[in-house]
């Protein structure tokens, strides 16, 4: 089954998704400098073996890897980073997603990505040495691998094959962000409703989506407001299309919801 910011630290008290409702600036800040001490991890070995960056890597990639990495758990609604904040890591994602939001015109939410198991972000802005442009923040509790941009910079020098096959998933990333900005353009608020679900059910085994985005996520996902998210899966599901139960949608009608893509 599965789951469907700030120029400044203070403006994330306007964050709908900020872990605990409304936490204050200085919470924030607490909770992000302690995730950026060696000693948050609570150990130093990775589980590397789901990360697509690892796929194919030799013995000897992994381990050099696996000493400059430390595990992090990471629990729900908990930012890893702010907009301005130093880029100081790179994060490897092996458990549970992450959201990348922004800000955009006049101060309304945008969400960027959503990162399943296997991804690697925050690599940009870290080997650039620029602040980081995204908030980033748990959807639920998820364990993320912390390689700290030195040295990883110097791992990347070492084995030039893997800073090539991380110029792929970038590129990767890019291909589905460039996919969403068509989607805002091109299509309907029903026919982004409904790639929307059926991209989240890619990740999954099952057409059910155990989601731990709300309503007001996945407005932010598809460029409209949480009412016509709401409006739009009780549509869904009055023409059967998909079934609701509790924080669950299931698909039950594959051919009738794609034909809302057009």
């Amino acid at each position: 089954m599965i789951p469907a910011v700030r120029g400044k630290a203070d403006d994330m008290r306007t964050h709908p998704t900020s872990c605990g409702g409304e936490p204050s600036h200085l919470r924030l800040r607490t909770i992000i400098n302690v995730m950026d001490r060696p000693h948050a991890a609570p150990n130093t070995l990775c589980d590397l073996k789901h990360i697509r960056l690892c796929d194919g890597m030799t013995a000897a990639e992994v381990q050099d890897l696996e000493r400059i990495a430390r595990m992090q758990e990471v629990k729900k609604r908990q930012p890893l980073y702010l907009p301005g904040d130093p880029s100081r890591n790179v994060y490897l994602l092996t458990q549970g997603r992450i959201i990348l939001t922004n800000i955009g015109a006049g101060g309304k939410v945008v969400t960027v990505e959503i990162l399943e198991p296997g991804d690697v972000f925050g690599e940009l802005e870290a080997l650039e040495r620029v602040p980081r442009e995204t908030a980033a923040e748990a959807l639920g509790n998820a364990v993320i691998c912390v390689l700290p941009w030195k040295d990883f910079r110097h791992y990347l020098a070492k084995y030039p094959n893997i800073s090539l096959k991380l110029t792929q998933l970038i590129g990767l990333r890019l291909r589905r962000t460039h996919s969403r900005i068509e989607d805002l353009v091109c299509r309907t608020v029903a026919a982004r409703l409904a790639h929307l679900l059926f991209e989240l059910s890619q990740s999954e085994e099952s057409r059910g989506i155990r989601t731990t985005l709300t309503h007001q996520d996945l407005a932010n996902l598809i460029g409209c407001s949480r009412e016509t998210v709401s409006n739009g899966l009780g549509r869904f599901r009055n023409q059967g299309l998909i079934r609701l139960n509790g924080r669950t949608v299931t698909i039950v009608d594959e051919n009738g919801l794609s034909t809302l893509l057009g």
